[in-house]
This record gives C-alpha cells, sequence and structure tokens, in this order.
C-alpha cells in the first residue's frame, strides 16, 4: 500500500522535512497547515517540490470547528473554506481533513451537523476537493469513529467520507470492528499512531506522546486489517505529534516512521517481508579504543585470555568459556576514530544465527543501514547493520550452519581460558554473556527498541523508570524467546548528564561469589555498594546472615522473583564501559532492576 506520513510528525521546515520523508521512501504527505503558513515557500513551490521528490500531496489538514453551528458563525466557517480551497488548488490537494468541532458555540444535532457538512462537500466538489471527517477523541459533540460515520452517512454526498485515526479510536477503547459496516468507498482516509499507555487528559496524550507504530501499546494491525477488508484502498498515514520527534533530526526519524509502516503492514497480513531468523546467542562483543591495556586488565581480572589475533586488523580475541570479547585498536570490525578518541566503547556485537543471509536481507528490508567493512580475500563474508545508536550487529553463524565462521578471520596466540563446559571446569568461571545494556541517545529510545525487535527478532517487554541521582533513566529489555540474547536498551535522564553513554557487559557465572573474589584478589576494584543496602535487603529478605555478610563484603546485589533469584555485581567504570558477574538460579528472567538506583547511584559517586 502507499505509505504518508503527515509533516507535523517531524522536526525543522516545510523543505527539511519534504526531503527527509522522500528520501526515506515515502510515497505521500500530509501537508500540515502551520508547516505551510510557516515556510517561505509559495503553495506552487511546495507543489513543485512534491512532484520533484516524487511526493503526492494526500492532504491537507486542519480544518477545525465547522459543523453543527448557528446560521452566522456558518457563513463565516463557509468563507474561511473557500479561502482553503483556493489553497489546496494551489498546493494540487484534493483531500481536506475536517475535525470534529469543539467550538463552545457548536450544538448536539446530528441532523444540522449533517446538512452543514453536505453543503461543505458540495462546495468543495465545485473545485474538485474532497472533505475527509474525522472524530477527535475530546471532540464537543462527536468523539467516536461510529458516530461520525453516522454523520457522514446521514449528509449522503459523494465529495464526503470519513477519516479513520487509530489514536482517536484507540485511545477512547472503541472497538475497530465496527470498522467493517463502513463502505470501503466511503473511508476517504487513515490516519495511524500509537501511544505508550497512559492515565491522563486525551488531548495532552494526544498532542504530546503518540508514537510510530509499534513503539507504545495500542494493538494497530486488527485496526488496519480491519480497514482494509472494509475496502479501503488509500495510503497507510502516519500523523504523530511527539515532543521528542520535533526535536530530533527529521532523516533519522522519517527512516524510523518507515520501518514501523513496514512492520505494521507485516503483522496485519498485507505485505511479506524475510522472516526474522531469531539470534540464538551472543558470538562477540566488541570493544574500541586507542588504548585497550585498562580492558585487558579487567579482561584478565574476570578470567579471560588473550587467544588469538586478526589476520590482518589490530584486534585482539580475547575468550572465557562460551564468551568472546574482541578489544579493536583501529576502525577494524566495527567502530570509528569518533568511539576511539571518547575511550573505550562498546562498538559493535556479533549474535548467532541459523540464517545470517536471512537476517541481512530482513534488516535491509527494513531500511536497516548496511555497515560498509574492509574485507581481506579470505575473511568470513559477515554481514552488519548499524543500529539507531550507532552500534553495529554482525549476523554469525551457528554451530549448526554451514555459512562461514567469523573466527576463520583469526589465528591463535594462546590457549583458551576455558574449553567449554567439560568437566573440572571451575565454578566461578564466565560461561557467556549474558546480556549487553546499551544506553541510547535522548531522542531514539523508541526508534532503539522498535530496532531491536523488528530488525533482530528480539520480544520487548514493558519500559520502566530507575531512579538515578540526577533524574530518571528510561529502560526496556528485549530478547530472544529462549533468553540466549538479551539487550537492555536504557535512556539517561538529560542528553548532557554524567555517563549518559555508558555501556555495559554483563557475564554470566555459577558461582558469582568466587568470580567476585578472583576479580578483587587480582586487584581490579569492584564497585562499592554502600552499606546502608545491605541494612535494607536483611529488613526485606530473610538471608543468612554469613551469606548477608559475604554479599557486602564483595559488593553483590541480590534480587529475586518468584521464579528464582538474581545476584550480581559490577566493576569499575574504563571509558564509557563497565563489566557485570551476574548468577541467576530458577528461572529468573529479569536483570535486577529493583537494585538499579543503587547501581547508578554508587557509580556516580564511585566516578566523583
Amino acid at each position: 500500500m502507499r505509505k504518508s506520513i503527515a509533516t507535523v510528525s517531524l522536526s525543522g521546515p516545510l523543505s527539511e522535512k519534504l526531503t527527509a520523508i522522500a528520501t526515506a521512501g515515502f510515497d505521500g504527505v500530509e501537508i500540515f497547515e502551520n508547516d505551510l503558513l510557516g515556510a517561505p515557500l509559495s503553495p506552487e513551490d511546495v507543489r513543485l517540490r512534491c512532484a520533484d521528490l516524487g511526493l503526492g500531496i494526500d492532504l491537507y489538514q486542519p480544518f477545525r470547528d465547522f459543523e453543527a453551528v448557528p446560521a452566522d458563525v456558518l457563513a463565516r466557517n463557509l468563507r474561511r473554506a473557500e479561502r482553503k480551497f483556493a489553497v489546496m488548488e494551489r498546493l494540487g490537494a484534493d483531500l481536506l481533513l475536517v475535525c470534529s468541532s469543539v467550538a463552545p458555540e457548536s450544538v448536539d444535532d446530528d441532523a444540522l451537523a449533517a446538512e452543514q457538512l453536505r453543503l461543505l462537500a458540495d462546495r468543495a466538489a465545485a473545485h474538485g476537493i474532497r472533505i475527509a471527517y474525522e472524530a477527535l477523541a475530546w471532540g464537543r459533540h462527536v468523539s467516536t469513529y461510529d458516530h461520525a460515520w453516522r454523520i457522514v452517512e446521514q449528509a449522503d454526498h459523494p465529495a464526503l467520507g470519513t477519516c479513520l485515526d487509530s489514536f482517536h479510536i484507540l485511545s477512547r477503547g472503541s472497538d475497530p470492528k465496527g470498522i467493517a459496516d463502513i463502505p470501503g468507498e466511503k473511508i476517504f482516509f487513515l490516519q495511524l499512531a500509537d501511544a505508550p499507555l497512559m492515565a491522563m487528559d486525551v488531548l495532552q496524550w494526544s498532542r504530546h506522546y503518540r508514537c510510530f507504530p509499534g513503539q507504545g501499546g495500542f494493538d494497530l494491525a486488527p485496526l488496519v486489517a480491519a480497514t482494509v477488508r472494509a475496502g479501503y484502498q488509500g495510503p497507510l498515514s502516519l500523523e504523530v505529534f511527539n515532543d521528542v520527534f520535533r526535536q530530533a533530526g527529521a532523516a533519522s526519524t522519517a527512516v524510523d516512521a518507515l520501518r514501523s509502516l513496514l512492520l505494521l503492514e507485516e503483522s496485519a497480513g498485507l505485505s511479506a517481508l524475510p522472516v526474522a531468523a531469531a539470534p540464538s546467542g551472543f558470538a562477540f562483543a566488541e570493544l574500541t579504543a586507542a588504548d585497550t591495556e585498562p580492558l585487558r586488565g579487567v579482561l584478565e581480572s574476570l578470567g579471560f585470555a588473550h587467544t588469538a589475533r586478526h589476520t590482518w586488523k589490530p584486534v585482539e580475541l580475547w575468550e572465557q568459556g562460551d564468551a568472546r570479547i574482541l578489544l579493536n585498536t583501529g576502525v577494524g570490525v566495527g567502530g570509528s576514530a569518533g568511539d576511539r578518541r571518547q575511550g573505550p566503547a562498546l562498538t559493535a556485537v556479533g549474535v548467532e544465527t541459523p540464517d545470517p543471509d536471512r537476517s541481512a536481507r530482513r534488516a535491509e528490508a527494513l531500511l536497516a543501514p548496511v555497515v560498509p567493512r574492509r574485507r581481506g580475500p579470505r575473511d568470513a563474508p559477515l554481514d552488519a547493520v548499524a543500529a539507531p545508536d550507532g552500534t553495529e550487529f554482525f549476523f554469525c553463524r551457528t554451530e549448526q550452519t554451514d555459512h562461514p565462521s567469523w573466527t576463520g578471520d583469526f589465528t591463535g596466540v594462546g590457549p583458551r581460558a576455558l574449553l567449554g563446559e567439560g568437566a573440572g571446569e571451575p565454578a566461578n568461571a564466565v560461561r557467556r554473556i549474558d546480556h549487553i545494556a546499551l544506553t541510547q541517545p535522548w531522542h531514539q529510545f523508541d526508534e532503539a527498541s522498535l530496532f531491536h525487535r523488528g530488525v533482530l527478532g528480539l520480544e520487548a517487554d514493558d519500559s520502566h523508570d530507575l531512579a538515578d541521582p540526577y533524574g530518571l533513566v528510561r529502560s526496556r529489555a528485549v530478547a530472544s524467546h529462549d533468553g540466549g540474547v538479551r539487550m537492555v536498551l536504557n535512556i539517561a535522564p538529560a542528553p548532557d548528564a554524567e555517563g549518559s553513554r555508558l555501556q555495559h557487559i554483563a557475564l554470566a557465572t555459577d558461582d558469582i561469589v568466587g568470580a567476585a573474589r578472583r576479580v578483587r584478589e587480582h586487584g581490579t576494584g569492584l564497585l562499592p555498594i554502600p552499606a546502608n543496602y545491605y541494612d535494607d535487603l536483611d529488613a526485606r529478605h530473610e538471608l543468612d546472615a554469613q551469606h548477608l555478610a559475604t554479599l557486602a563484603e564483595l559488593g553483590i546485589l541480590y534480587d529475586r522473583d518468584e521464579r528464582g533469584e538474581f545476584l550480581h555485581c559490577y566493576t569499575a567504570t574504563v571509558g564509557r564501559v563497565f563489566f557485570e558477574l551476574v548468577q541467576r538460579t530458577g528461572g529468573y528472567r529479569g536483570y535486577g532492576a529493583q537494585n538499579a538506583a543503587v547501581r547508578l547511584a554508587a557509580q556516580h559517586l564511585h566516578q566523583h
């Protein structure tokens, strides 16, 4: 289906918005009146610009407070409408959005509303223009889509139809099944927006917190499917009012918007994308720095061994159990000069997948930028795409596939710290990477959630707000169904907050006490945790006194739920990176969110 977006969804002047919309790959655009009024371009200039960019002008909006008003107000409204029709003719737009009235002078009279809308449609038809009547969720007398349709049906004019808006429908809890009662040819337009589920005034909710499909709590797929089944043949169009989007770059927001529509089409059964090959585990995590010596010391204290180096790039492979860390002093496999200047940073993640080629095809179909890679003649043909925050994700083969392995690009320099899970392996060994946490740029949290869910095939949990000494950290976990790949996406309380771009790698062990003692004995400090935490822990959980003392001695945090227990501790931060040791028992699937406030406070204190 055609894909469109309202200019109000993006930041910047109208000319930049149109360029971003076309570059992202949209077919059409809704021109929001305020964008046109503030533009130095004439309507004719906008029309030509859209034509040059290959964009159709699908809708001009909004026209407010028209129907069910006294005769003198109607006369003024019709004069206002004629002026809008003249502008639309200059734009080359033939569909006008009319919102249900919120004016105090409007009356609760469907017959009068239908009569006046019929008159408006008759005037519009003389200009070759149609009217799409939409129910605002906060409309004075018309606030539901089925009520708006009854008025359109009563007006019975060929140039008058209805506009369905997912936010206005779902924010009121209306059942989209009723869309089946509307003839498809009378559904003139479909506007789409998601939103987080919030208990607040619906007008403020709409004006500030809408987001793209798949980023909120609404189930949009059934609504879209019902509209198409009814016979709707117009575009899928996004109309999103969001304070963050209106401050972020238009180009990246437009790409995120189109990706959301592609995923919505897939979930509504309207199109087919390459099926996600769900990742089964982490192949590696890559750390980039001009000087990796501090990281080598931390890795050695954690029990890792330097086992191999890349055949021609300045990249070292460090291993323990099934956990693999790459240390990169150049651009190498992933990363940038900018990341090296900032000190150690996590720049790339390898995920194991049963079908790397299919994973790459899906990523490209969903507009994920392909990472250019310097490749030697014998290097494995690894495909990689960039996440919204710039982290590069490489699709690596699992042991069960015949896709060339990335490990073939390395030559051995020493024995592995541990050669698998054989007998005699110490309990305090690191087994694998448990999860990776990435702090996102302040304006890309929702975009990152959609990327990891749609492109990588991970399942998203609800987002949480975690207390930080300087505000709140918003956090959301995404994971594969079996937990083989777990990612935690965070956003710091402010763009320039200290530690706003911290990243960390969590390493799983079966004996966190032994692993923590090994780190401490090696001379690498663990993050100290205040004694007050353990006093509170003793009050909340009846832990053995000696066990509690051991946790306090080593700075180990504790959490549990109905499935099991979670113990974890942290190394000091090197550059932007720190490590976490974790031990899960039973079926615990969380990340110790209960302890996040204490950890964040301790890190801020330690950095000072």
